[in-house]
């Protein structure tokens, strides 16, 4: 059946919404209610359901850089407001990487994603490095937005966003709210791609974490944001 084939390809991680689009896109159609009937009922399919993320506590201000953004995470244009941040993923034997990311607020696609062993300013420039090189060329103000981490106020990634014209924006200390967009998107990567394996090698990992980004994350997952269609459709029309 369509509906069983489909939930194992995206690794039975998508909701009945997004599972309803998928089908759509292969001629099938089918009501929200007899989906969750087949898929609950009948073919006994469930879904990964997000955890609600824990309180945080507010920390002292400490302004380095202007919050340009606000909380206002809406982009007329492409490569006018992009947000970066750094998580850590696991291998199987307990060693820590970091992921840093830059994602493009017009559309949430992810323009830039590389994972290291150490979290450094250094990892910073290359992701920013990387997703200028991946852009064509910029017109008017890029508002690069982040947390106050040390990675974003060293000397040197200062001095390199100077160099490249890039300006800087930060969320008041404490504030992941501030960066909501990165939080989301980091919290898709680990509920719909790192979480569901035990990687044995690290090149397993990076591999894996790139494959979701620039391709289910960028190219064939729905997203509510975007009328659940894929990112790329929204870029391409832009």
């Amino acid at each position: 059946m369509a509906i069983d084939i489909i939930y194992h390809d995206p690794k039975g991680v998508d909701g009945y919404r997004s599972m309803r689009v998928y089908l759509e896109q292969k001629g099938y159609s089918y009501s929200l209610p007899t989906l969750h009937k087949y898929m609950n009922s009948e073919l006994g399919l469930k879904f990964i359901v997000r955890r609600k993320n824990p309180g945080y506590m507010h920390g002292k201000p400490h302004k380095v850089f202007e919050n340009k953004l606000k909380q206002n995470f809406h982009a007329d244009s492409i490569n006018q407001k992009w947000c970066t941040d750094f998580t850590y993923l696991f291998l199987k034997n307990g060693d820590i990487r970091y992921n840093c990311s830059i994602i493009d607020l017009y559309d949430r696609s992810v323009v830039a994603s590389i994972t290291d062993r150490r979290i450094t300013s250094g990892l910073a420039i290359l992701t920013l490095q990387k997703a200028l090189y991946s852009q064509p060329a910029i017109k008017g103000e890029l508002i690069l937005h982040s947390a106050q981490d040390s990675q974003y106020t060293s000397k040197a990634f200062i001095d390199y966003c100077e160099s490249v014209h890039v300006t800087q924006s930060m969320s008041k200390a404490g504030y992941p709210y501030d960066n909501a967009p990165m939080e989301r998107y980091f919290n898709t990567l680990k509920n719909e791609c790192t979480n569901l394996y035990e990687f044995k090698t690290e090149e397993a990992l990076y591999r894996t974490v790139e494959e979701f980004a620039y391709v289910t994350y960028n190219h064939v997952r729905p997203h509510s944001f975007n009328g659940y269609r894929p990112l790329c459709q929204a870029r391409t029309a832009a």
